[in-house]
């Protein structure tokens, strides 16, 4: 991995890694994601370390509208599990062909998407990589995942993911903008540690998550911080307005801790 402020190590390198992990599936056109091809990206990923969180990065520019559009459609074909809250299809192990390449993808914006110099700084302490390299490189990266689709009012109540899950977590959000809350779950060692709001909660850190955005979370960010989106009338503000909410679609993907032995 390269220093700080500029791209993650020499691009050959990383796709022939990819290449290796994922096949020659990488260059079909045929799959159900096509158009979101390896290396499309690598101009326009930015990554950004969220202030106070460690191991909380947010890629703002990881899919185009176009390959937005495109994953959408592989998901609908799926078969989604409507619930009171939410409509939900879930995949364990052998994740569909277009998870497997939404895989891909996230692994190569990691590796060769540009570290903006202000937000490694930061976190002063932050690793310079969105993701520590036995994470990244784990195999298989991803194999389970959860697609989630959200009416207007409809959100996710403040939670740490299942301690069945290993550390690494990503959130693709797809649809609707929307800010999502981050507030601790245990005692972090940083400054937030001690600030609270007027009454006494504590202090909740705002994310901005547009279409086609990116967030990844390990370390603290993974084990002690919750996330929520409360996309109740009033409680969706950003930059003193408050967000239009539509149907909003997320795919999170996550690793099965291994039985016990």
């Amino acid at each position: 991995m390269a220093g700080g402020g500029g791209d993650y190590g020499d691009d050959s390198i990383c796709r022939a890694a990819l290449r290796e992990a994922f096949g020659d599936s990488l260059d079909s056109d045929s799959d159900e994601l096509a158009g979101v091809s390896p290396g499309a990206g690598h101009g326009r990923w930015r990554w950004e370390a969220v202030a106070g969180i460690r191991g909380l990065w947010l890629c703002a520019t990881f899919l185009t509208a176009d390959e937005q559009a495109r994953l959408l459609a592989a998901i609908q074909r799926g078969e989604f599990l409507v619930t009171a809250t939410s409509s939900r299809a879930m995949r364990f192990g052998d994740l569909p062909s277009w998870a497997i390449e939404l895989s891909a993808l996230i692994r190569e914006a990691i590796c060769v998407g540009h570290v903006d110099v202000d937000a490694e700084m930061t976190n002063e302490d932050e690793d310079v990589c969105p993701l520590p390299s036995d994470l990244l490189w784990r195999e298989p990266f991803f194999d389970q995942m959860i697609a989630n689709r959200y009416n207007p009012g409809e959100g996710i109540c403040a939670h740490v993911d299942l301690m069945r899950f290993d550390d690494g977590i990503a959130i693709v959000s797809l649809e609707s903008a929307c800010v999502m809350h981050f507030s601790q779950a245990e005692p972090t060692g940083t400054t937030l540690d001690t600030l609270k709001l007027g009454d006494g909660e504590p202090t909740k850190v705002p994310v901005y998550l547009n279409p086609g955005s990116l967030v990844v979370m390990s370390g603290d960010a993974r084990y002690l911080w919750k996330h929520e989106i409360n996309r109740k009338p009033g409680a969706q503000l950003w930059d003193g307005r408050e967000l239009e909410q539509h149907r909003r679609t997320s795919v999170t993907l996550r690793k099965l801790l291994a039985s016990p032995s």
